[in-house]
């Protein structure tokens, strides 16, 4: 379950207490300690296994899978082929097989199934749809500081595809090319990345992610025709400078000035956001907003990106330099 399976649980409860058609009937964690003071907190119960929570409350419909990368396959089918609805942590899986079976089951049982994308959610990425015409270049960061959570990945599959997936759904374009590489600074895995992707569209976007940095920066801005766009993830703020045009006509103004605007957003938690979203597809029967589909379309740039990674890294005899 881990900080992450404790905060989906914390957001249930909340929107139970909101009033939402839901209940929370139990945290599931093989260690149990961990589960019972979750459940504890909570005031739902706990279960050593899945096995033990579907057999106890037949009724349960819908369940978060916040599990490690490598377990989601088989949590999720296991709670599908329960007639359970699901939604999955990001990154969806360790493979691109794997995605494909997840896709192939949740099809074949009809079962409603999110990918965990959360800044799909955020509030100021929201609020950036409406202003998108024609991206054509991206700057992207997202710095944190190092915790020994989520070391089963390294940075690309655990910060840098939040990014990924964002930029995806804002360029919709295929990638025609990527250039990218990346350290392992203090773990066993890719710490820090910087990439460059160009899409067949001529856009192009650089992304850097770090998990070793000395602060937390989480942002993007793009320009496209007549306007630059920047984005605060933290702030949940959205400024866009555009280049004045007459207003009667639509064409540039004879003394082009900068205008800035600020699209209106509501303060709200990405989470509960998402959550709310998951249950009421699995209510409606509707299909999710961030689809398993979205969810291997980031996955598959990712790999494709710790795959040059690493060929930057034989190229440059990276294990040389760090012995």
């Amino acid at each position: 379950m881990g900080t992450f399976g404790r905060n989906h649980a914390r957001v249930y409860h909340q929107l139970a207490k909101e009033g939402a058609p839901v209940r929370l009937v139990g945290v599931v964690d093989p260690d149990t300690a961990k589960a019972d003071a979750v459940a504890r907190e909570f005031s739902c119960r706990s279960f050593g296994s899945i096995e033990q929570l579907i057999t106890t409350h037949s009724e349960v419909q819908a369940a978060s899978v916040a599990v490690p990368t490598s377990h989601h396959l088989n949590t999720a089918r296991q709670l599908m082929e329960a007639s359970i609805d699901v939604l999955i942590e990001k990154p969806l899986a360790t493979s691109l097989a794997e995605a494909d079976e997840l896709i192939h089951v949740a099809k074949q049982l009809g079962r409603v199934a999110q990918v965990g994308h959360l800044e799909r959610f955020n509030p100021a990425v929201r609020a950036t749809l409406p202003v998108i015409t024609q991206p054509m270049f991206f700057e992207v960061h997202r710095l944190s500081v190092f915790t020994p959570r989520s070391l089963d990945v390294d940075v690309v599959l655990d910060l840098m595809i939040h990014d990924l997936d964002i930029v995806l759904a804002f360029v919709n374009s295929p990638v025609k090319e990527i250039r990218a590489v990346g350290l392992p600074i203090l773990s066993g895995k890719v710490d820090i990345a910087n990439v460059r992707l160009e899409f067949d569209s001529g856009c192009v976007a650089n992304f850097t992610a770090s998990r070793v940095s000395t602060e937390r920066v989480r942002k993007l801005r793009f320009f496209q025709p007549r306007q630059y766009v920047s984005l605060d993830y933290g702030r949940q703020d959205v400024l866009v400078f555009s280049v004045g045009q007459d207003a009667a006509s639509g064409t540039p103004s004879v003394n082009p000035q900068i205008q800035m605007s600020r699209p209106a957003t509501t303060a709200a938690e990405p989470l509960h956001a998402e959550l709310k979203s998951f249950l009421d597809s699995v209510q409606h029967r509707s299909s999710a907003t961030v689809t398993l589909e979205d969810g291997r379309r980031a996955l598959a740039v990712a790999l494709d990106i710790i795959a040059a990674i690493g060929e930057h890294g034989r190229k440059i005899d990276l294990e040389r330099l760090h012995t």
